[in-house]
């Protein structure tokens, strides 16, 4: 995992046919084996596209995740996370909607963000909302903030929970040069993290109220957990959004997992902390949302 930080410091997003490249090695994620068991079905109605992944034992009785992709708002794709959507299947034993948003550069904002908002009212049409509970990872993981804000800001209801893993939030990256700095991180490099805020806003300013996601209110949002590692250069971002969310007198759960990278649970079938975190995904949303499941799951992600 280390050895991605040299080419991600030499590939420019800005460029058509590199962008072009990283997204085609990034897809290379998606021959990553599903878990056992695992039914896959497209979803495509209207403005949402994406796909259904349901686990062993997973039943929409239980609830739904909406999941929101990373990838810096430039990559990635229902291939490249399918495999996580499929073992927080597994670990939370609902069924997840992982949804195909618009990219940037070629869609700016506010197209993820109006995806994703599409995508969860597309659930609200056969789930109740306390059923559904909403996941991102990095550039995701604004979205799942975005749509809370959006949600709030419009009386909306809300979802039962909302998970982030390694969120990017502060698309101006104020910290994340010096954190860098201070200490390497292995997998992020800065100027890219940049680039992909300036291309995901496009012709808006950072602080767009949909953008500031930091700065949003943030009350009546659910409970949130957040899993981050303590070697990311974005870490900063977690622990912003878990101070103004608690500020607001929410619950806010920020785990830093330590030597750990960005998005690591996405490498559960590698590495424990991986597998560890996602088995606590689960108990967190046992805990914090209203399911009939009460039995604790064991997750066979790696098998």
């Amino acid at each position: 995992m280390s050895g991605l930080r040299p080419l991600g410091d030499r590939m420019s997003i800005t460029s058509w046919p590199q962008r072009r490249l990283v997204r085609e090695m990034f897809d290379t994620v998606g021959l990553t084996p599903l878990p056992r068991g695992t039914r896959v079905e497209s979803v495509t109605d209207g403005d949402v596209r994406g796909l259904w992944l349901t686990g062993r034992r997973a039943d929409p009785a239980n609830g739904v995740v909406l999941y929101l992709h990373g990838g810096g708002f430039v990559f990635g794709s229902r291939r490249t996370h399918r495999h996580l959507a499929a073992a927080l299947s597994v670990t939370t034993w609902r069924p997840v909607l992982l949804v195909d948003y618009r990219r940037a550069p070629e869609h700016p904002f506010p197209a993820a963000a109006d995806d994703a908002l599409a995508a969860y009212d597309w659930l609200l049409r056969t789930h109740a909302p306390e059923s559904i509970t909403v996941m991102g990872d990095s550039a995701g993981g604004h979205l799942v903030a975005g749509l809370l804000a959006d949600l709030a800001r419009r009386r909306r209801p809300m979802p039962a929970a909302a998970v982030m893993f390694s969120p990017f939030l502060d698309l101006g990256c104020a910290e994340v040069t010096d954190r860098d700095a201070v200490r390497r991180d292995p997998f992020v490099p800065p100027q890219r993290a940049i680039e992909c805020g300036l291309s995901y806003a496009g012709a808006y300013a950072l602080s767009h109220r949909r953008l500031n996601v930091l700065g949003a209110g943030k009350r009546r949002w659910p409970p949130v957990l957040i899993q981050v590692g303590d070697t990311e250069c974005l870490l900063g971002d977690s622990e912003r959004m878990a101070e103004s969310i608690r500020s607001a007198g929410g619950h806010c759960e920020l785990q830093v997992w330590p030597g750990q990278v960005h998005v690591f649970p996405a490498f559960y079938p590698l590495i424990p902390e991986g597998r560890a975190a996602l088995r606590y995904v689960g108990d967190f949303l046992r805990t914090n949302t209203l399911e009939s499941v009460t039995e604790q799951d064991v997750v066979a992600t790696a098998s």
